[in-house]
């Protein structure tokens, strides 16, 4: 599709400064600009490309002042981040802006599906499910027996979802997210280990968002609870009986174990790893690769190392473990040094 500069202001409530007949149709960073794409300028360590981009169209700060000629067509906005992320959006809802069902996937005569879907080529829809309004089904997704998902969710390519889930509305998984599987549990024998079966389900909640290849375990008994508002980013895996508590963010290729709770509004960092049966605070903060062995029930606390300690009693403690071989010399001069005097 193309656009004008004039009608890309509108939609952003910015004013076009240059030609605002210039169309463009695609986007670009602006240091990769190229003829028929819009950028942005927000940071101004990029200052310098405005000059000589190729781009088209470039949204720029109110507050941005030319220091020599620009040859592209600017549009001024409050915040060129914001209008850009606003533009961004409105590209992604055109390009995915796919309808209908193919007559290539399998659609069990017992489901019940609202309107206005896509639903893409060798998708599997089990017995007793449940699709809101405005779903969009990409190709090759599994949704097994007996679950719901709500109005204007999006399950991208190799989505698995296993049978008995409830998915809520306006959330989004990308490929290979899998919702349901068995949690990790089994009880020693002598024989050799015997797997606890694991009847539960996960109930995630509206707003949510899963990046790629994330792992969510159903119960044992009960509900596995990701809920409103959650961000995963690629790789996180929650385990059964867990709870993932309201707007909480969490970076890739962290593990939190079985029945472990974690609170509203925390940022998890990449690669940490939670022990099971914790109790994790509202608003925690975590930095990467921390490791979480015990509950940290006061609100509001960061944390780094393993394992996990207070930011600031980590900073401190570094500076020791950094230079630990060099006070452990010391010491053992020392004792010599105590020995030699007796």
């Amino acid at each position: 599709m193309r656009f004008t500069a004039k009608q890309i202001s509108e939609l952003v409530s910015g004013l076009v400064e240059g030609n605002p007949d210039t169309t463009i149709s695609k986007v670009s960073k602006i240091e990769e600009g190229t003829p028929g794409s819009i950028s942005f300028l927000s940071n101004p360590l990029y200052t310098q490309y405005i000059y000589t981009t190729e781009a088209s169209v470039v949204i720029v700060n109110k507050s941005f002042v030319a220091e020599r000629p620009v040859k592209t067509t600017l549009i001024r906005v409050d915040s060129a981040e914001v209008a850009f992320g606003k533009l961004l959006e409105l590209y992604n809802q055109i390009k995915d802006n796919k309808k209908g069902i193919s007559k290539q996937c399998v659609i069990a005569d017992s489901a019940r599906l609202g309107e206005n879907l896509y639903i893409g080529e060798f998708t599997y829809i089990g017995e007793n499910v449940l699709i809101g309004n405005n779903v969009k089904i990409h190709p090759q997704v599994y949704i097994g027996d007996n679950t719901t998902i709500g109005d204007n969710t999006i399950l991208y390519p190799g989505v698995k979802i296993y049978s008995d889930n409830i998915i809520g509305k306006n959330c989004i998984f990308h490929a290979g997210v899998i919702i349901g599987s068995d949690g990790f549990r089994f009880v020693p024998q002598n024989a050799g280990n015997k797997k606890i079966p694991q009847i539960g389900n996960v109930v995630i909640e509206d707003d949510v968002e899963m990046g790629a290849n994330c792992t969510i375990d159903r119960a044992t008994l009960g509900s596995t609870f990701i809920r409103k508002g959650v961000k995963f980013d690629n790789l996180v895996h929650v385990a059964h009986n867990c709870e993932v508590g309201e707007s909480t963010y969490i970076a890739a290729q962290t593990g939190i174990a079985g029945s472990t709770k974690v609170g509203k509004n925390c940022l998890i960092s990449g690669h940490v790893a939670m022990a099971p049966h914790l109790t994790i605070a509202d608003n925690t903060s975590m930095g990467g690769a921390t490791g979480v062995s015990k509950s940290l029930t006061k609100p509001g606390l960061s944390y780094l190392g393993i394992p996990a300690m207070e930011v600031s009693k980590y900073r401190r403690s570094i500076v020791y473990f950094r230079n630990f071989s060099e006070i452990v010399e010391r010491i053992e001069k020392l004792e010599k040094e105590q020995k030699q005097r007796k």
